[in-house]
Formats: C-alpha cells, structure tokens, sequence
C-alpha cells in the first residue's frame, strides 16, 4: 500500500462491548485462514450511504460524505489491516460517469480488492436500465471476476415498507431485483450465478437507528446489522474464489477478454480456409465453362 498512514483501529473502542466481541471473533476466522489484511472496494450510486458505510464500519468519521475521489481508510488491531476504499459517486447528469471509474481504476493500481460493497438504498422502489448499464461498466472495467467477491448492501434500512407489505418480504423483493440487474448486467449465466450467490446485507447508518439491550445498533427485524456486515464481509473474503489484482493489464482494459483475444488466431485461420474454399470452387467453375464453349 506504499507510504500510507496505517493508524490504530481507535474507532473499534466506540463499538458495543457485544459488537466488539463478534468482531474480535470474526477477526480471528480471518487470521486462521491466513488472511491478515482485508481490502474492501465500495462502489455505487452517488447518495446511497457509501461514505456513511464506511464510517459505521470503521467506528468514526473518517470519511466526507459523496468523496470526489477514491480514498483509502486503513486501520490496524492485533496484527490485523483494514483497507476501505470509499469512492465518487458512479453517475452524473443521469449517466454512468466512466470519468469516476477511470479515476476508481487509477486508484486501485497495484491493489488487491478482496471484497467489493456494492451500495444502493433500500427505500428505492425501482430498478431501472441505469442500474444494468452501472453494473455492466463495472464488469467492464473489473471483470466478471468481482462479483465472486461482492455482496449487496442496502442503505436506509430502517423503514416502513409501502402497501403494508411485511418487512422481510419488502426487502426480499428489493435484493432480488437488484440482484436480477447485477446478474443481467455482468452477463452471468443463471445457473454459474446461483453457484455463487451474492449476499444482500441491510445498513441503517443514521443516528436514528434503534438499538438492542446491549446497546447494539438493529434493524426493523431485530438485527444487529454492524456484526451481521462485518460476518458476511468475512463469508465473502473466504469464499475461495481469487481476489481481483488490479495490474496494469487490468487497467488497459485487456485483462476480461484475454479468452476472447485467444480465439482471435482461431477465427481468423477459419476465415482463411473458407476464402480458400471459395476461390477453389470458382476456379472450378471457371474451367468447367471453359470446356463447355
């Protein structure tokens, strides 16, 4: 990460002691799979909460809300490194910005995403063509690749779902659809998507949010959802599908069509055995009316 200030991991003492004793505990799963670093890549609309995410994850205000360019939170505790990247907003003027994703991309050069927070808000009622079209630039940029290492996380979550519908069905019904677009968007085969199904996790990150007992932050439903991310977060870093090295093969864009680039000798042998086939025969026609004058 070269000379970035690491800093100590402070902002966990802010935690709930019973907050703070599943993450140590989910700290540990980590370390015993050898992974003592973790850097995670949030990404999405501008104004779903990206920036309000990261610092409920990191326990204090390390971050402005709507960043104008990628910035990386690093924190340490016992041997253990956090790396969040917060980053701009993935729209402007109702378009994707691939502005904002070349600024993501440059960014990430030589860095390793290990888990990719895709952010929407909950309390949206619609999924539209936009959304497909923010998924297919970042599956343009990243590659099929990272959404074997996302998950969903849904903003604003604490809610009165509209129509009187249950709670749980709402937010059923909102992941799904939003799931449905990232699997239209990043072209994924149905059945290579449920082999590999993406986690949708709810966030409420204002100070609003009601607590527990033990003075947890929960959701509507009774969730701890701080723990709940942070488990899933981890779920995901362990998964056994390989993290996304941002190389500068990546950045050039070569890095999602090698496969493609590897048919290419294929083709254009093919192309060369028709052309071949077709000048025989009209050298064949070609004689035969000569003899037959």
């Amino acid at each position: 990460m070269g000379s970035l200030l690491i800093r100590e991991w402070t902002g966990f003492q802010q935690f709930p002691s019973a907050t703070q004793n599943k993450l140590i505990e989910l700290l540990a799963k980590l370390k015993q799979e050898n992974v003592n670093t973790l850097t995670i890549l949030v990404m999405g609309k501008g104004g779903v909460g990206k920036s309000s995410t990261v610092n409920s994850l990191i326990g204090e205000r390390a971050v402005t809300s709507e960043a104008l360019r990628p910035v990386m939170v690093s924190r340490t505790k016992g041997g253990f490194t956090l790396n969040i990247i917060d980053t701009p907003g993935l729209v402007e003027a109702g378009y994707v910005s691939y502005q904002a994703l070349e600024l993501i991309k440059g960014f990430l050069l030589n860095k390793t995403i290990d888990v990719l927070l895709y952010v929407d808000r909950l309390d949206a009622y619609r999924v539209d063509d936009l959304d497909k079209q923010i998924i297919k630039a970042i599956t343009g940029t990243f590659g099929k690749q990272i959404w074997r290492r996302s998950l969903l996380v849904l903003t604003h979550a604490q809610l009165c779902p509209p129509d009187e519908l249950n709670y749980d069905v709402y937010c059923s019904k909102r992941s799904e659809a939003l799931l449905k677009t990232i699997r239209l968007g990043a072209r994924i085969r149905k059945q290579e998507f449920e082999d590999f199904a993406i986690p949708a996790v709810l966030v409420e990150n204002s100070g609003r949010c009601n607590k527990n007992e033990n003075d947890e932050k929960i959701l509507p439903n009774g969730e701890a959802w701080i723990p709940n991310l942070v488990k899933i977060i981890t779920d995901v870093a362990t998964n056994k599908s390989k993290a996304v090295v941002v190389d500068k093969k990546l950045i050039d864009g070569s890095g999602s069509d090698d496969k493609g680039k590897l048919l290419i000798p294929a083709i254009l042998g093919l192309q060369w055995l028709v052309l071949k086939w077709i000048e025989r025969a009209i050298k064949i026609d070609i004689a035969r009316e000569k003899r037959g004058f």
